[in-house]
């Protein structure tokens, strides 16, 4: 197979990039003009330098293709304009989705996140359950509309279009939100604990890459969903999990949640000003997603996909390692 892949220099698109790579397919790979791939040495593989807002570096990286995996997207919790987010998660994937079609791509693996769905009634959700009424960050409501649209093209222009939803991902390489947070916990940068009592879901980085890899080889599963996780902790569960593992102690305080969210507001006006990143990655955004959380039901992916998912301190003990390495 002959497989297109944006996001390949990201936490999961090297993992999943390395998954395709050993089973000898043949892969073209979208890098940016400041990117690095590691890909570089395989002669499997073509790099093909552009971004999801250059149409014509898209097409030429589809070209001759047979499917597209569409990892790329701006991941963060605060931006010093917020215009990147709609330009990348919302026109990126319209480009992507669009350049598919007229290239004649066979199936379309598109990387969303269990974010989008904001906060169903149904706990905890499944694929079929309604979306919430709020996505509680920019990057989930980007992420949302940009999916909007390729699955308007799936019903109008039959788009082959597959779509995984991961849940908050761990492993080793992480440098956006998670892997920040597990890193100033463990290098006791962090004068308190927020939203202890808060459930999320959790999943570790080499089991989305296998879905996404499962995804694009099953046959018959056009226009099909699969939530990536099968566990759900607290973030004092998950708090303690770090410590035991890294050995590190944790903050003797624990932040109320009023107190945390008036502190959210008041750095990320701050971070506004000075146009920098709020103190203790507390962007607003990142605080209402670990507010509200997401109770995910990823048992389809392992029914249909095969996943047999790792235990999450499996995960843990992982990125902890390449930190402290």
């Amino acid at each position: 197979m002959k497989i297109f892949i944006t996001g390949s220099t990201g936490f999961i698109g090297k993992y999943t990039t390395e998954l395709l790579a050993k089973s000898n397919h043949k892969l073209k790979l979208l890098i940016r003009k400041t990117s690095k791939s590691s890909f570089t040495n395989n002669q499997n593989i073509i790099l093909v330098q552009g971004d999801l807002t250059d149409k014509n570096s898209l097409l030429k990286g589809m070209e001759g293709c047979d499917s597209v995996i569409n990892i790329a997207g701006h991941y963060t919790f605060w931006e010093p304009d917020k215009s990147i987010y709609s330009k990348v998660n919302i026109d990126g994937t319209r480009n992507v989705m669009e350049c598919a079609i007229e290239c004649k791509i066979k199936k379309v693996v598109h990387i969303s996140t269990a974010g989008v769905f904001g906060k169903p009634a149904e706990e905890p959700f499944n694929e079929k359950s309604s979306v919430g009424p709020v996505q509680y960050s920019e990057y989930f409501r980007t992420k949302y509309e940009g999916e909007l649209i390729a699955w308007g093209l799936f019903k109008t222009k039959k788009l082959p279009l597959v779509v995984i939803y991961p849940a908050c991902v761990l492993g080793a390489g992480d440098t956006k939100a998670s892997g920040r947070y597990l890193r100033d916990l463990i290098n006791k940068k962090l004068p308190a604990t927020v939203f202890k009592n808060q459930i999320f879901s959790f999943v570790y980085v080499k089991d989305v890459a296998q879905a996404i890899v499962n995804a694009l080889e099953k046959d018959d599963n056009i226009g099909e969903k699969y939530l990536i996780s099968n566990c759900r902790y607290t973030w004092g569960e998950i708090n303690k999990m770090i410590s035991e593992i890294s050995g590190v102690s944790l903050p003797i305080f624990s932040m109320p949640d009023s107190i945390t969210m008036m502190n959210a507001y008041l750095l990320t006006g701050i971070a506004n000003v000075i146009k920098k990143p709020p103190l203790w990655g507390m962007a607003i955004d990142q605080m209402k997603v670990m507010k509200v959380g997401f109770n995910v039901d990823g048992s389809k992916a392992e029914r249909e996909l095969g996943i047999k998912y790792t235990p999450i301190d499996f995960a843990l003990k992982e990125a902890i390692d390449s930190l402290k390495n």
